[in-house]
């Protein structure tokens, strides 16, 4: 990123300042972009759905079966 600061709701006084503050990040960072090579995989996504599954249904299980007062 560049180092500016993040820009707040109270910093600009019209919808023109806004729009030129974003083209101008959007021309930065434009040209500073690079590709990257994706390492998650369908498998790693099943992977984590399963857990996700799991873990879902072992709460699901121990909520069911505690007392209700």
């Amino acid at each position: 990123m560049s180092g500016a600061r993040p820009s707040h709701r109270n910093d600009f006084t019209d919808l023109a300042q806004v729009r030129n503050r974003l083209r101008a990040f959007e021309d930065r960072h434009n040209t500073a972009a690079q590709p990257f090579q994706w390492r998650f995989t369908t498998v790693d996504l099943d992977d984590v759905l399963a857990r996700l599954d799991r873990h879902a249904a072992d709460h699901h299980e121990e909520s069911s079966a505690a007392p209700t007062t």
